[in-house]
């Protein structure tokens, strides 16, 4: 835990000085030099309880979408910092965050020539070859162990995913071979097997043979009859990677009362975004997501998604992955217990992690490799 400490604790916290020592607060807690007045106890006391609790319970961070924004960049350096990126190296650390989900863009280039599967390889071939370019910082993972062993070398862990259901090409082959690769979830929709009207018999194939794999099943996006048929079908928990609630705000990603309460009775997870169009433009929006989805869905139901790096706005207050301590002390401002917090910045996402582990051992010692085909199911 020593290196995690080592790389957790930024250099730069709020007042040191250009050369790195800290401006002591004249006896008695009167004016600093320069009138500047100093913090009230209370208020500097969020902030570092903040950080004290995401140095043993980093963030587990839902949705980047670093992977396609590499691809646009002629050159980047994660480790000095970049400013053409939301995400970098010294921010995820100054952040806390210690685990993320790198998601793979598929293309919607149907009928010009469908490209999902190999734009998904081309991706994750990029996600292998970033992570071993930076590998005094990032690890890939695929599940909940490799992800406690990446944060305890101190090192943040690189789940692969969700990639978009078209990345198969409606190919449970395909699906075994993008696993064993590393990809750790699947957003399941946009496909003729996981549409508006639910699930076809390949589609619930396809949910069998991800629980055997291991595989998460991500339904942001999804259709509502698509989300309870998975969430009947499957054995291991369902996450929604970049979903608020739509109770407080209106988008076609956001779960209506009604869904957040069957994330809760299955033991799914909803991860919030720090979307501007999502969950709204300030701070306290995503705080009030944040307690709307524990409200509805319960404390061990709710997560965080950061969603840098995809081209959506964020809060100013969270316009970077450096910004997690921010929102952790406006909770605790808000009387969220460090229970509640913990699950959420780290806690439930392990949990959803540990779930589809078991649920795929079981699974593995049920039934082999499916066979099926999309066009024996649903022909």
């Amino acid at each position: 835990m020593a290196d995690l400490q080592d790389e957790l604790d930024s250099p730069a916290e709020a007042g040191e000085n250009d050369d790195g020592h800290v401006a002591p607060l004249p006896p008695g807690g009167g004016p600093v030099p320069g009138g500047a007045e100093p913090a009230e106890p209370e208020l500097r006391d969020g902030p570092e309880r903040a950080r004290a609790l995401l140095a043993g319970h980093p963030v587990a961070d839902g949705y980047s979408g670093l992977p396609n924004a590499l691809r646009e960049l002629p050159w980047y350096d994660l480790e000095l910092g970049d400013t053409g990126l939301e995400t970098d190296l010294p921010r995820l650390r100054a952040g806390r965050v210690g685990a993320q989900f790198w998601s793979l863009q598929v293309p919607d280039d149907r009928p010009a020539g469908d490209r999902s599967v190999s734009s998904a390889l081309e991706q994750l071939d990029l996600v292998k070859h970033v992570v071993a370019r930076y590998s005094g910082g990032l690890r890939v993972a695929r599940d909940a162990s490799e992800t406690t062993d990446a944060r305890n070398c101190g090192r943040i862990a690189t789940l692969i995913g969700p990639a978009g259901a078209r990345a198969i090409g409606d190919s449970l082959g395909a699906l075994r071979s993008l696993h064993a690769l590393g990809l750790s979830c699947l957003t399941l929709s946009g496909t003729s097997w996981a549409g508006e009207r639910g699930l076809t018999a390949f589609g619930e194939e396809v949910v069998r043979e991800m629980n055997r794999l291991g595989v998460l099943a991500d339904l942001s996006g999804a259709s509502a009859a698509t989300a309870r048929r998975v969430l009947a079908v499957s054995k291991a928990p369902a996450l929604w990677t970049r979903s608020g609630a739509a109770a407080l705000r209106e988008h076609p990603a956001n779960l209506d009362d009604g869904l957040l309460a069957a994330v809760g009775e299955t033991k799914g997870l909803c991860l919030v975004p720090l979307a501007a169009d999502r969950t709204g433009p300030t701070l306290g929006d995503v705080a009030d997501h944040l307690e709307h989805v524990r409200r509805i869905a319960g404390p061990e139901c709710v997560g965080l998604s950061g969603m840098y790096d995809t081209g959506s706005p964020h809060p100013g207050e969270l316009a970077d992955a450096s910004r997690y301590p921010r929102l952790v002390a406006e909770l605790l401002g808000r009387g969220w217990s460090e229970a509640d917090v913990t699950a959420l910045t780290w806690g439930n996402v392990q949990r959803v992690l540990r779930g589809a582990d078991f649920t795929a051992r079981a699974a593995r010692e049920r039934r082999g490799a499916s066979t099926a085909t999309i066009a024996r199911l649903d022909g």
